[in-house]
């Protein structure tokens, strides 16, 4: 019997060693991982009061944007965001919102100081390429393979750079013409002209009757570029203006000069309000709404802006002015507001597959509440839409090509050049030929 206990007592002392001798080893390496077996030999606490699965910690992803508190979008940001959250528990996402131009700022530096959040909103064109030149912006071909059927290919050209996407785009807006049907019938028409020369035969006759036909915030330039920019494009096609944005072509051609001399034409001849030129872009929509103009040519998101007058107004496309170079349905505008992902995120595969189902959230509840067309396909009611909204719908589904906003599809110091020469041509200090050869001289190749 004590050759048993002596037996056993020495097997007990061997176990007591060689458990010591593991521990040692464990800790003298820093990324060493006890197995299984391991922890359960260390000094912890009984395996009853240890959980037997550990539940997984979430993924956290930060986003930036510009749906502010008094931002129209900021409701289908906030709806968006919590369908989102709901779907996905594993997924801890913090977002903030900036002022738009501050967050241009904000968003640049981020960039150059490679510390972008995860997912964060841009513009499409020459915005988002200073980025993905930078080798910032992760490319969503992969996540975007699932979504291809709802997000057609025609409405990621501003996104795409050298074949790839690099952003989602949450909306799709374009310049359109808004009418006021009751002032046209006082001029003798009981529609929009669907022609150039009927436009301004439509026109001399409003100036005749006392009522001026267009309205035009000059205070804040990009308003001006919506007429400016449907005139020569209806006068040299889309993918001609597209190429001189890019500089691929020059601006110096009769087209552009041409269409230019005819906007100041319209200028002289009382077509617009004088006093526009001082005027901030609400001062001259809420002319309009007033009935002081018979026209107000500006971007589609304005729809929720005339619900209440929806009933006296009509919404077109500018006519076309050289029907050898453009045609209806080339549009001023397109996708532009989108959602991207930042290179150095730690989860870029996981954030890309949120940023798209957030783009497609926002979308939706946008489009519900009159801030933009959809850039992609409704999968839900729309009949209850504001009248104006589904009209800009069915002239959006018929186009052709878009040319993104002048001042989008360039990069900042390029659009910052442009908006000065469009400044001077409507303060009618130059003419289209001044026009055309200095943004040649100024624009940077």
């Amino acid at each position: 019997m004590k050759k048993v206990i002596a037996l056993l007592m020495t097997m007990m002392l061997l176990v007591s060693l060689a458990a010591c001798g593991k521990k040692d080893s464990s800790t003298s390496t820093n990324n060493a991982t006890p197995t299984a077996t391991e922890a359960a030999a260390t000094d912890t606490p009984a395996a009853t009061d240890t959980p037997a699965v550990t539940k997984s910690e979430p993924t956290n992803l930060t986003m930036w944007c510009i749906a502010v508190e008094s931002d129209s979008n900021r409701h289908a940001y906030e709806t968006a965001i919590a369908d989102f959250q709901k779907a996905h528990p594993e997924i801890n996402l913090k977002w903030e919102a900036t002022q738009n131009q501050d967050y241009k700022t904000k968003i640049k530096a981020a960039a150059a100081a490679n510390e972008l959040p995860d997912i964060f909103f841009t513009w499409g064109g020459g915005f988002l390429r200073e980025f993905v030149d930078a080798g910032r912006v992760y490319s969503l071909d992969e996540a975007y393979a699932k979504y291809a059927s709802e997000l057609p290919d025609k409405v990621l050209v501003n996104h795409k750079y050298d074949g790839k996407l690099y952003a989602a785009p949450t909306n799709y807006n374009v310049v359109a013409m808004f009418a006021n049907k009751e002032l046209l019938k006082q001029a003798g028409f009981d529609t929009v002209p669907s022609t150039y020369e009927e436009l301004l035969k439509c026109c001399d006759a409003l100036v005749a009757k006392g009522i001026i036909p267009f309205g035009c915030s000059g205070k804040e330039t990009w308003c001006v570029t919506e007429y400016l920019e449907s005139i020569i494009e209806k006068s040299v096609g889309a993918s001609a203006l597209t190429d001189m944005y890019l500089g691929k072509t020059p601006w110096n051609n009769d087209g552009v000069i041409s269409a230019v001399n005819n906007f100041q034409e319209m200028i002289k001849k009382n077509y617009f309000d004088p006093e526009g030129i001082a005027l901030s872009n609400d001062e001259v929509k809420a002319n309009f709404i007033a009935g002081k103009y018979a026209f107000y040519i500006n971007g589609t998101w304005n729809c929720a802006s005339f619900v209440d007058i929806a009933d006296k107004i009509q919404v077109a496309e500018f006519p076309v002015i050289d029907s050898t170079k453009s045609q209806l349905g080339e549009l001023i505008g397109g996708p532009s507001d989108s959602l991207a992902v930042s290179a150095s995120s730690k989860n870029p595969e996981v954030a890309a597959e949120a940023a798209l189902e957030l783009a497609k959230g926002v979308c939706h509840y946008g489009y519900l509440d009159g801030n933009g067309l959809p850039a992609w396909k409704p999968d839900y009611d729309t009949s209850k839409l504001n009248p104006l909204t589904l009209a800009v719908a069915d002239i959006m589904n018929n186009s052709k090509q878009s040319v993104l906003f002048g001042d989008g599809i360039q990069s900042a110091d390029n659009a910052n050049i442009y908006l000065d020469y469009v400044n001077q041509i409507y303060a009618s200090a130059i003419d289209g030929k001044a026009f055309a050869e200095g943004l040649d001289k100024d624009l940077k190749k």
